[in-house]
């Protein structure tokens, strides 16, 4: 498999930005503007980061066929860690509901988590789809045919599908609205055009890249989109969400300017560390938070330290349960394995 530097960034920022995208919506209950929703901006990427690199990956080490058993590896650690983690997390809710005026059943609970995604591992669903769908495109041999006008098409399809969900007001159980692939399917073309098109050296081939794309990813456009993004806050036009219309543009753009510029920087220590852990981290960092809240809910801290203590204690604690985790193989399959970073 080709070495792919700029990978180790991306998962590095994706990770960063669903741990600090839920630490805002603690914070957010102390304090809530638009300065907020504007540190929210490059958070929303982190969702179509993960997707975005699950499929990259997978094009890129197995190109037009994949090895016996794939789909039972991805089932083995992926949904395995969905059903370990749906069940702590919905386990905790049930039992903090029983102190409420609005108790729920045990099953009733668990239906809403692991039926209904009703939890952040709803990624994992999604991700679980697009390793379907890569088995399907190799198998069929559908790397014969040209990605990029399925990938315009299926930007279409999913802008056409979150904008129409939230003008008809369409509210499925859970994240049953989340999970469905018609909202992602642009990420899984954008993996397969840019592996396509993926320089063996970063600047050597560049010219064996379409003009559309080279264009595109050219910083000039990501800033003017960004600069409509920050009027539409400023204007309250827009909700922050992995899951709205303008998300797709934003990715597109945004992923193509990063994979050019990203290309051959030497990736440093701490985004080796961060990439090791990724997926104990993502699986984890809800858990500690909430831990934290409860420790520091007798304390008048200031909002600023508030958060600082949830970054320390979510890092600190996902981290150190992915490593004890990972010390042996059952522990590694049940919470999250670590990725081995060359």
């Amino acid at each position: 498999m080709r070495k792919v530097e700029e990978i180790y960034w991306l998962r590095a920022y994706g990770c960063i930005a669903v741990f600090l995208f839920h630490l805002l919506d603690h914070v957010n209950q102390r304090v809530d503007n638009v300065a907020t929703d504007l540190l929210r901006l490059p958070l929303v990427l982190g969702t179509p980061i993960f997707l975005f690199i699950s499929v990259f990956v997978f094009a890129v080490r197995y190109d037009k066929s994949v090895p016996e058993g794939f789909l039972i590896q991805r089932v083995k650690y992926v949904m395995v860690p969905y059903f370990v983690y749906g069940f702590i997390y919905s386990t905790a809710e049930w039992v903090r509901l029983q102190g409420s005026d609005e108790p729920v059943g045990f099953i009733a609970n668990a239906i809403e988590y692991f039926v209904y995604a009703g939890w952040h591992g709803y990624f994992l669903i999604i991700a679980m789809q697009f390793y379907m769908a890569y088995w399907l495109f190799t198998r069929f041999q559908l790397w014969r045919l040209n990605p990029v006008p399925w990938l315009w098409g299926s930007c279409v399809i999913s802008m056409a599908y979150w904008g129409l969900a939230y003008w008809l007001g369409i509210d499925l159980p859970g994240y049953l609205l989340w999970v469905a692939p018609l909202g992602w399917i642009y990420v899984f073309f954008l993996a397969l055009v840019l592996v396509r098109y993926y320089p063996l050296a970063p600047e050597s081939v560049l010219a064996l890249r379409p003009t559309w794309m080279q264009r595109l990813a050219q910083p000039v456009w990501l800033a003017l989109l960004v600069a409509l993004i920050i009027a539409g806050t400023f204007a309250g036009q827009l909700a922050f969400s992995s899951k709205e219309v303008w998300v797709i543009p934003f990715f597109v753009l945004f992923t193509l300017c990063a994979m050019r510029y990203l290309a051959g920087r030497p990736v440093p220590v701490w985004v080796r560390h961060v990439n090791a852990h990724s997926f104990g981290i993502y699986l984890a960092h809800p858990m500690f938070f909430v831990l934290a809240d409860l420790a520091v809910a007798p304390l008048a801290l200031p909002v600023v330290v508030y958060a600082l203590v949830l970054i320390v204690v979510g890092i600190v604690g996902s981290v150190a349960l992915n490593k004890l985790a990972n010390t042996f193989t059952l522990g590694a399959m049940l919470f999250g394995k670590q990725l081995k970073v060359a």
